[in-house]
């Protein structure tokens, strides 16, 4: 069974509560059990992780390279300043897929710019919660396997 890392960065535990205008209504835990349910359908184990703490966040992006398949990330603050986490990144050889729940590039000009991106798979910005089960479908394509939704 693949194994998907889903890493949310700084402040996403505060989903649900923090500018819903924003970021919507769904709690972290409730994206991350229909993220889940999504996985399991698709034969997929999906391993969830939340930190505001830049050093976790890079411990979790190293041990994946050796025990799992691929990662989603919302780097949340960091994806603008970050080097550290996209150096981690790029350390490691398995894809990694990075979401953002708001357009960052319609937003305040210093979120416009993403130091993650040019080492990632790809980029998926503005559709919500949505993004994340984008990008799980883009994930298990990128491995080789085709996504089923029940």
């Amino acid at each position: 069974m693949r194994r998907i890392l889903l890493v949310n960065g700084p402040n996403l535990n505060r989903l649900g509560i923090r500018e819903p205008g924003t970021y919507g209504n769904v709690t972290l835990r409730e994206l991350e059990q229909k993220l889940d349910l999504l996985a399991k359908e698709n034969q997929l184990e999906l391993i969830c992780f939340q930190s505001n703490h830049e050093g976790e966040i890079i411990d979790q992006i190293h041990d994946a390279d050796t025990n799992i398949d691929g990662i989603i990330i919302n780097p949340g603050a960091f994806t603008h300043y970050s080097y550290a986490i996209r150096d981690a990144i790029a350390s490691i050889s398995k894809p990694v897929i990075e979401v953002h729940i708001s357009n960052i590039h319609a937003r305040e000009e210093f979120r416009h710019h993403s130091v993650i991106a040019p080492v990632t798979s790809g980029q998926i910005v503005g559709f919500g919660m949505l993004g994340y089960e984008l990008a799980l479908m883009a994930l298990k394509e990128r491995l080789g396997e085709e996504l089923t939704h029940d």
